[in-house]
C-alpha cells in the first residue's frame, strides 16, 4: 500500500471545516461544562446514548496539556457524544458499563505518562505519589494499564471497536524492549486485544476514526489510516512491496540484540511521515503493521484545536489537588514536536520531529483570555511546549525535508537548511507579556540552549523579561562520548550559554540563576565520566537538588543501547551501567555534598582510583573522614533497608532442629541425625 504525502482520506481542511467559524462563536460547538463523567451528566445534557467513551489512567482534567481534554474536546466539536472513565477499577467490568454500549468506539489511554514510569522510579521502586491522581495517591491505575483498560473494554461490551492511543501505546506498537520485566515484549497490539493503536499525536486520526465507522465502515476498513497499526490475523497476508520494510521478527529480536539493534534503527529511519514506509514485524504466525506517521497538522488546525473553550479546571467532582495541574494550570502551550532527536527522549518519537505551532492570534488570546479570570494571580508559568524556543522553525527546502532521514536537525551540528530564526517567537512573547491582566510571563525551561545563543536578540528578551528567577536547562552531562551518544550539544555550548545568561541578567539588574538538569547512568557514561560532572558541579557551585536517573523507555534508541549493549545506528559496543550498585554509584556522585552520599562516593572514588579527590583541600570531592551526619545516615540508611527487605534474604531453612547456643558441633550433627 502506498501512501501518498497528502492527507488522503480526511484532509487537514476537512477536520477544521467547523472551526473555520470566527473564534468568538467557537464557544457554540462545545458545551462550556466539562465532558461528563456520570450518567446523570449526560442526561443533563439530553443524551439518550454516548457514542464515544474515553477511558483514561489519569484524572479528568479539561485543560489542554492533557490529551483526553483535547481528545473529547474536538470530538465534541465534530458533534459527538463523549464520555469519560477516568481512573477506573480495572478488577471488574462496571465502571466500562457507567454509560452503557457506546454507539461507536471505546478510546482507551493509559494517560499522559507510561504507567510503568509512572509507577516505579530508576531503581524500580513504587513511587510515592502519582502527580496524575487526586492527592498524589497512587494505586488508582494499573501496571500497563492499556492492557487492563481494553481486556475491560472488550470483556464488557463484545464486538465494540477497540482505539488505543497515548504515550504508553504509541512506544508498544511493535515488539520492544521492558526495563522493569528486563525482556523484550512483544507489541502491544497483540495482549491488548486493540483493534487499532493510533501512534503519536491523535486528534485528526481519532476524528476520521470516529466518521468512517459513523459512516458504516470497520475497524479493517481503516487500516489505510496514516498513523495506525494494527495485527493481521494468522492467515492474513502482510502489505508487500518497495514502500513496506520487514523489521527482524519478534523472535529474533527477543533472542539476538543484534537483530534488536537493527529493527531499531530501521523503525527510527522511517519517522519522517514524508518519506516513512510501512513497517511489518512479524510475531509468530501473526504479522504486525505500522502505517507511516500522520502528517503534521495545519496552523489552522492547530488554532482550531487550542481555540475550543476549554475550562482549564479539573472536573469538579474532585475534592482533591491534583499535583499535575498545579504545575501546568497557568501554562500555554505554544507548538508540539521536536527535531532535536536525543536519544533518551520520546517526544520526537510521539510527537514528530516536525515543528507544528499555533499562530500568534490564538497564542496571544489564550492568553488574554487567562488574564481576564477572576482566579488568576497574573502570571503566566509557561510558555512553550516540549521545547521552548523551536517556534514556527522547519527545513528551509520542502523538497530537502520530503526525502531526509536524518534523526536530528541539530546534531552533531545544525542543519544549514534549518531556520532557526527567532523573530517570531519573539513577537508573541512581547505581545503576551503586553496583555491587560498579565503582569509576568515566564519561560520555565526547554529552552535548547545551541540554537538560543544564534540569536543574541532572543536571549536579551528572554532573560530580561521571562526568567523568574531561575531557569531550568539541560545540558545532561559533560563526557563528549556520553552527549554524542544523547544527540547533545558538547559541554562548551552550555558554558557558553551560562556566561551569556549572566551577562544579560547583570545588564538586566537581576539576580537569576541556572538550573541544571543532567542524567546518570546513560549509556556511554561510565564511573569516570560521572567523576568529573562531579567535578564540574563543584568547580561551578552547582548543587542540584533533584537528580534524574535514565530509565529506558520503550522504542527510544537508548533504551536499545541499553538493552542490547550496542549503538544501533553504527552497531559498535556502548558502555552501560546495568547493575543497581553502578548506578547508585553515578546518582550518588551527582550529590557528592550530600552527608548520607558521602560512603558511596568515596567507594565510587576508590573503585575509579580517585582518591586524589578525597581529603580536606579545596580540589576534594569529600573529606578524608566522614563527618557524623555521614554516619547517622548510613545508620538510618541499613534501618531502613532491613525493614523494606532491600538486601536481605531469607535464609535457607535445613532439615532438622536447626542451630542452638552452647551446642558443641558434635551434638548438632546428632541432633540432625536423630531428626
Amino acid at each position: 500500500m502506498r501512501f501518498s504525502v497528502e492527507p488522503g482520506a480526511y484532509s487537514s481542511t476537512e477536520f477544521i471545516q467547523v472551526g473555520l467559524r470566527s473564534p468568538s462563536d467557537r464557544s457554540q460547538i462545545c458545551d462550556p461544562r466539562p465532558l461528563p463523567m456520570t450518567l446523570e451528566e449526560t442526561r443533563d445534557r439530553g443524551w439518550d446514548e454516548v457514542d464515544i467513551v474515553f477511558v483514561t489512567g489519569d484524572a479528568y482534567i479539561d485543560h489542554p496539556s492533557f490529551a483526553m481534554a483535547i481528545l473529547g474536546r474536538v470530538l465534541e466539536a465534530h458533534g459527538y457524544r463523549v464520555a469519560v472513565v477516568s481512573q477506573p477499577d480495572w478488577h471488574g467490568c462496571e465502571p466500562w458499563r457507567t454509560f452503557g454500549r457506546p454507539r461507536l468506539f471505546f478510546a482507551i489511554s493509559a494517560g499522559n505518562m507510561d504507567s510503568m514510569i509512572n509507577h516505579y522510579t530508576a531503581n524500580k521502586k513504587v513511587r510515592n505519589d502519582d502527580a496524575y491522581s487526586p492527592g498524589g495517591r497512587i494505586g488508582l491505575r494499573p501496571d500497563r494499564a492499556t492492557l487492563a483498560y481494553c481486556q475491560r473494554a472488550r470483556e464488557t461490551y463484545k464486538g465494540v471497536p477497540i482505539i488505543a492511543g497515548g504515550v504508553e501505546a504509541s512506544l508498544r506498537r511493535l515488539a520492544h524492549y521492558d526495563y522493569w520485566s528486563d525482556t523484550v515484549k512483544r507489541s502491544i497490539l497483540l495482549d491488548s486485544k486493540a483493534d487499532l493503536v493510533v501512534f503519536g499525536m491523535g486528534e485528526s486520526a481519532i476524528v476520521e476514526i470516529a466518521k468512517r465507522l459513523e459512516a458504516g465502515e470497520t475497524t479493517r476498513d481503516l487500516r489505510d489510516m496514516r498513523g495506525v497499526a494494527y495485527a493481521l490475523g494468522a492467515k492474513e497476508d502482510p502489505p508487500a512491496g518497495d514502500e513496506v520494510v520487514v523489521l527482524p521478527s519478534f523472535e529474533e529480536v527477543r533472542k539476538d540484540k543484534y537483530a534488536f539493534a537493527e529493527a531499531t534503527r530501521r523503525i527510527h529511519l522511517e519517522t519522517n511521515p514524508y518519506n516513512a514506509r510501512t513497517l511489518v514485524q512479524w510475531h509468530d504466525r501473526q504479522a504486525v503493521v505500522c502505517n507511516p506517521p500522520r502528517l503534521p497538522e495545519s496552523q489552522q488546525a492547530m488554532d482550531f484545536i487550542y481555540d475550543l473553550p476549554y475550562t482549564r479546571k479539573p472536573h469538579p467532582s474532585y475534592r482533591e489537588p491534583i499535583p499535575a495541574f498545579q504545575i501546568i494550570e497557568d501554562s500555554v502551550t505554544i507548538m508540539r514536536g521536536c527535531f532535536g532527536g536525543c536519544t533518551y527522549c520520546s517526544i520526537t518519537t510521539h510527537q514528530g520531529r516536525i515543528i507544528q505551532s499555533r499562530s500568534k492570534g490564538s497564542i496571544v488570546r489564550e492568553v488574554a483570555a487567562m488574564g481576564r479570570e477572576k482566579t488568576f494571580k497574573g502570571t503566566v508559568s509557561d510558555l512553550g511546549g516540549p521545547t521552548a524556543n523551536m517556534y514556527e522553525m522547519r527545513c528551509q527546502r520542502p523538497e530537502i525535508e520530503a526525502i531526509c532521514r536524518r534523526l536530528s536537525c541539530v546534531h552533531p551540528k545544525i542543519c544549514p537548511l534549518l531556520d532557526v530564526s527567532h523573530d517570531k517567537l519573539i513577537d508573541v512573547m512581547k505581545e503576551s507579556r503586553n496583555q491587560k491582566g498579565i503582569d509576568k510571563v515566564f519561560i520555565a525551561s526547554g529552552v535548547r540552549t545551541d540554537l538560543a545563543q544564534l540569536s543574541p536578540r532572543y536571549m536579551k528578551e528572554l532573560i530580561t523579561h521571562h526568567v523568574g528567577g531561575h531557569l531550568k536547562v539541560a545540558p545532561e552531562n559533560t563526557d563528549a562520548e556520553t552527549l554524542r551518544l544523547m544527540k547533545r550539544p558538547g559541554l562548551e555550548n552550555f558554558q557558553s550559554f551560562t556566561r551569556a545568561f549572566k551577562k544579560h541578567s547583570k545588564k538586566a539588574g537581576k539576580e537569576q540563576y541556572l538550573v541544571p538538569y543532567f542524567i546518570s547512568a546513560h549509556p556511554g557514561c561510565d564511573l569516570d565520566a560521572m567523576i568529573e560532572l562531579a567535578v564540574f558541579l563543584k568547580e561551578n557551585g552547582y548543587r542540584p537538588e533533584q537528580v534524574q536517573d535514565f530509565i529506558p523507555a520503550p522504542f527510544d534508541i537508548a533504551a536499545c543501547m541499553y538493552h542490547t549493549g550496542l549503538d544501533p545506528m553504527t552497531r559498535k559496543p556502548v558502555y552501560v551501567a546495568k547493575y543497581l550498585r553502578d548506578r547508585k554509584l553515578q546518582r550518588a556522585l551527582m550529590q557528592f555534598f550530600k552527608p548520607e552520599n558521602y560512603f558511596l562516593v568515596r567507594k565510587a572514588l576508590i573503585k575509579a582510583g580517585r582518591r586524589d579527590l578525597i581529603g580536606d583541600g579545596c580540589n576534594s570531592l569529600i573529606s578524608s573522614t566522614p563527618l557524623k551526619e555521614a554516619i547517622e545516615a548510613r545508620r538510618r540508611r541499613a534501618k531502613r533497608e532491613a525493614r523494606e527487605g532491600e538486601y536481605v534474604h531469607a535464609p535457607r531453612r535445613r532439615p532438622g532442629p536447626g542451630y542452638r547456643p552452647k551446642r558443641t558441633t558434635a551434638g548438632r550433627r546428632q541432633g540432625r541425625s536423630r531428626s
